[in-house]
């Protein structure tokens, strides 16, 4: 009998997409539509969107001040505390933010579990310094 999954919600993609057949807007469903919605939380900075200025996540404002430690542990704070009040479908959240390589690209990895699953999922965020957020994926 296969599972029904609904519950876990369903939206538009990130970045919104739109089907070459249909003509219709593509839709992200059940775990896909949380690490979206991570994504899209980590990507709006706060203060972005005017009809609600409290949204997103203040990360980037402490990429430029790495290695230092203190730098390192307020983007942490920062995207624990964004996931923590923005995204309610997942739980036991753990940020790492990893000290800039040579190609200037911090990562963050976020560890967390799907609530109405008790699913256990790793994604990583790369940040690009040049150009921002890089498109993340998850860790097996």
């Amino acid at each position: 009998m296969a599972e029904n999954r609904t519950f876990l919600g369903k939206g538009f993609t990130f970045p919104p997409a739109v089907d070459p057949v249909t003509g219709r807007f593509l839709m992200a469903s059940e775990d896909e539509d949380i690490r979206q919605a991570i994504y899209l939380i980590l990507m709006t900075g706060v203060g972005e969107r005017p009809m609600e200025p409290d949204f997103g996540c203040d990360a980037t404002d402490y990429v430029f001040d790495l290695p230092e430690a203190r730098a390192k542990h307020a983007m942490e704070d920062s995207v624990y505390s964004a996931l923590l009040r923005w995204e309610p479908r997942i739980d036991n959240i753990s940020v790492e933010v990893q000290d800039r390589g040579a190609n200037g690209t911090v990562y963050i990895g976020i560890s967390y579990t799907v609530r109405s699953t008790n699913n256990p999922v790793n994604l990583v965020f790369p940040y690009y310094l040049d150009t921002g957020f890089g498109r993340w994926r998850q860790v097996e």
